[in-house]
């Protein structure tokens, strides 16, 4: 399987009681799917995988495939304290007929690289799916470096990494030695150089509810090649990244789903929802970026 273009990490839809709007998923999966993007990711960060039983997890990711069928890749989270839970996770994957899993270090374990080495190869052994690798030391405790990638780079699975350490020379150390693990950009505001250095992919969150603007970053800068209109693309998508790191990020997510007209709920907690002004930023922020994208894409500011 190739990583190429836009993927989802799609986020879950709650009803007011908090438990999971399967209508609201279905609807969020199909609006991803009319606009465009490349690939959907279900278990994943933004989809508050870490507030789910193991019950929630499996269903989710069943209802995720009857909906999307073959028409997009399916990439299924598998992120787990335990390597057991993984690997069941990996599994039911596998029983769905999901295209690949992504595969993270497990949090708060704090491994080494060879343990987490070890834990990731038990993973590909259970699914004997297309893997790609989700690299977040900020999420997880721990950082895949070198000695890790040489270790799982020898499987034939593991065929790209989420890249989201935002250590530049991580970025450099992936494309310069390990040029078989297809880099996707997992750093928001480092998109464009993910791009220079050959990355084909991009998992972000705020394609849920810009989804065409991701797709227009994406396609000015691999398809186009064209960077000078990837840098005006990237300079109106920087307020929104400054605004997603502002501590709130899954619950920016969901309201970013809200403006747009889809149903995204409350957030589980310990998580709680934006606030009132924090909403109106978020709203002005969309906006403008909108606006602005839409100028350059349909030529409007670029030559």
């Amino acid at each position: 399987m190739k990583f190429e273009g836009i993927y989802t990490p799609a986020v879950t839809p709650l009803d007011r009681n908090g438990q999971i709007d399967r209508a609201g998923f279905a609807a969020v999966l199909e609006s991803l799917i009319e606009a465009g993007v490349h690939g959907i990711i279900v278990g994943g960060s933004t989809g508050e995988y870490y507030a789910q039983s193991s019950q929630e997890r499996f269903e989710l990711a069943a209802h995720a495939k009857e909906v999307i069928g073959t028409r997009l890749p399916l990439i299924i989270g598998t992120g787990a304290t335990r390597t057991e839970d993984s690997v069941e996770y990996a599994k039911a994957a596998k029983e769905i007929g999901a295209d690949a899993i992504l595969v993270s270090s497990p949090p708060y374990a704090l491994p080494t690289e060879r343990e987490n080495a070890v834990h990731t190869l038990t993973v590909d052994r259970a699914a004997n799916l297309p893997i790609m690798l989700y690299n977040y030391p900020a999420r997880m405790g721990v950082v895949m470096g070198e000695e890790y990638f040489s270790r799982v780079g020898k499987s034939k699975n593991v065929v790209a990494i989420k890249e989201s350490s935002g250590d530049m020379g991580n970025l450099h150390l992936l494309a310069r030695k390990f040029p078989h693990i297809s880099l996707s950009c997992g750093w928001d505001d480092q998109a464009l150089e993910f791009f220079a250095w050959g990355a084909k992919s991009w998992v972000c969150a705020g394609s849920n509810f810009l989804p065409r603007e991701h797709v227009a970053l994406y396609e000015a800068c691999v398809v186009e090649k064209n960077f000078d209109k990837g840098r005006a693309i990237m300079s109106a998508m920087l307020p929104l990244m400054d605004f997603l790191e502002c501590g709130k990020f899954v619950q920016s997510i969901k309201h970013g789903c809200e403006i747009i007209g889809l149903k995204a709920g409350p957030v589980r907690a310990p998580l709680r929802g934006l606030n009132s002004e924090e909403k109106r930023t978020l709203e002005t922020v969309v906006a403008s970026l909108k606006r602005t994208v839409g100028q350059i894409t349909s030529g409007a500011n670029h030559a």
